[in-house]
């Protein structure tokens, strides 16, 4: 499909997430996919509610905070669910540092749930669903989900196919990437910081020099042991990952797509020389090598200044949610981009262990078209654990024991409500994003690591062995990272690369890309 085709859908696909309602964290115009009120008409889960027998759903999903209200949302949502199709959900919340680990062990072990969230970064989808973990969804769709099969336009099926084959449902949400800086704006405000001045990752090392010698109390730069140069990668060239799990991928503008070590890369020892400075100088936590999240300091008002790769419309408004109110600046350093891993960044798959698939899709069905399921899972109890502001707005209570923020991993995020501070204009914004977004030259590979998985699962224990020391600038540079290298070369990395280059070139021949 050549870029001008590409850039086509993508505007029809944005084209249909206005009408569905306002971007990213929320926001509603009340219509769903078919130019139909939402909830004007009965879905078939609904008309046959009271036919069906009842069954217990379980949903498995990555949380990063504590929600002490989880039974009670839990409870609200039954009381729905049950009417409509007949069914309870029992909340699996799960540590999102241990999620994949946990589920992973759930998987080997046969055992038995019927919802998990997946996706290309965590808990693989591709490679689960070739492993048969997950239920084929295509044959149940049309049956089981007819809305949801509407909701969405080709290029998102396309996206979600592993093989020619459906495995999950996305959670509808922005389709880009753009990375940059999240700096709390009193902290910019008091040390006089000029967001047009950081053209690049280093141009804001003054400022964490300033909080550093200032504010004692306060993290310059949080990091966890994952590090930030994936999240950074973009911004020093244009690299893009093919493999996550051994860190494999190409340069976006080379015309060759030839595959690479990404390790061995020069943008790589760049990234970690600049994490040493800084972690030496104490501008990044000490801890950074053996924390897993941040989320707790992070609340608690205490890091200045963070990285992220997703940087859509309304960001501002989430990160002050999550930074304890705290105002929050956003400094983008690369463009908005587009490729098969930003739109299947979030989705639900069904257990092939699953006793009731037809009914779990019934559910995700309606999780992703009724505005009252979905606002309860995200936000919790109305007058509770929120206030609503107005038709589609509310504003999260102080001191909420449910506020998991987390509504990109629920389900359809344009059907949400909007929380309070988001500016409509954020749809337009989303809108100019995705049409003007650079497109993977890739677009619609997905690589396929059986034939190496061997080598794969050694590459990630050497990965995890000097990833977090030296991509949080923990460990001295010259010395670990040759010793880095040449394990990951003992370990396959060099067949790896050419099993990936193998893929890749055979996809481009038979798609003529």
């Amino acid at each position: 499909m050549g870029y001008n085709n590409r850039k086509g859908i993508l505007a029809l696909l944005i084209g249909l997430t206005l009408v569905l309602s306002a971007c990213s964290s929320g926001g509603s115009t009340g219509n769903n996919g078919n130019n139909k009120p939402a909830n004007s008409t009965q879905t078939a889960a609904e008309s046959e509610g009271t036919k069906l027998n009842p069954v217990q759903l379980t949903w498995y999903y990555p949380q990063w905070s504590m929600q002490p209200g989880t039974k009670e949302v839990e409870d609200a949502i039954n009381k729905i669910t049950q009417e409509k199709m007949n069914a309870t959900i029992k909340l699996m919340p799960t540590d999102g540092g241990s999620y994949e680990q946990k589920l992973n062990t759930m998987v080997a072990a046969n055992e038995e749930f019927d919802i998990a969230w997946t996706s290309f970064w965590m808990f693989n989808y591709a490679q689960n669903s070739r492993r048969g973990a997950f239920v084929e969804l295509g044959p149940l769709l049309e049956k089981n989900a007819p809305e949801l099969k509407e909701l969405f336009p080709d290029m998102v099926w396309e996206a979600l196919k592993v093989d020619g084959k459906i495995y999950s449902i996305l959670n509808y949400q922005t389709i880009t990437n753009k990375e940059g800086f999240l700096i709390q704006k009193r902290f910019a405000d008091k040390y006089g910081l000029d967001p047009s001045a950081i053209k690049s990752i280093k141009d804001i090392e003054s400022f964490l020099v300033k909080i550093k010698e200032n504010e004692p109390d306060i993290i310059p730069f949080g990091i966890t042991r994952a590090g930030n140069f994936e999240n950074m990668k973009t911004t020093y060239n244009n690299i893009e990952y093919i493999s996550n799990e051994a860190i494999v991928g190409l340069y976006r503008d080379d015309a060759q797509s030839k595959v690479m070590d990404v390790i061995q890369s020069p943008e790589y020892k760049e990234y970690l020389t600049l994490m040493h400075d800084w972690y030496s100088k104490g501008l990044i936590n000490k801890d950074a090598p053996t924390v897993k999240a941040l989320d707790d300091r992070k609340k608690a008002g205490q890091i200045a200044v963070s990285f992220h790769n997703v940087l859509k419309p309304g960001r501002e408004v989430e990160e002050k949610n999550a930074s304890g109110g705290q105002d929050i600046v956003i400094v983008p350093t690369s463009e908005p981009f587009v490729g098969t891993n930003t739109i299947i960044q979030s989705m639900q798959a069904i257990s092939q262990t699953s006793k009731n698939p037809e009914r779990a899709l019934m559910f995700l069905n309606l999780l992703n078209t009724d505005k009252e399921l979905l606002n309860l899972v995200s936000y919790g109890i109305e007058g509770k654990h929120y206030t609503r502001i107005s038709n589609d707005m509310i504003k999260m209570n102080e001191n909420s024991s449910y506020n998991p923020n987390i509504t990109w991993v629920f389900g359809n995020t344009f059907l949400a409500d909007m929380q309070e501070g988001q500016d409509a204009a954020v749809r337009e914004q989303t809108l100019k994003e995705n049409n003007e977004a650079k497109s993977s030259p890739i677009l619609g590979f997905t690589f396929d690591p059986e034939p190496v998985q061997t080598e794969i699962a050694n590459i990630q224990a050497v990965n995890d062995e000097f990833g977090p020391p030296l991509n949080t600038g923990a460990a001295d540079v010259e010395q670990k990272l040759a010793e880095y290298i040449e394990k990951r070369k003992k370990a396959g990395i060099e067949k790896v690369v050419a099993e990936v280059q193998k893929q890749l070139d055979d996809w481009k021949q038979k798609t003529g890309k």
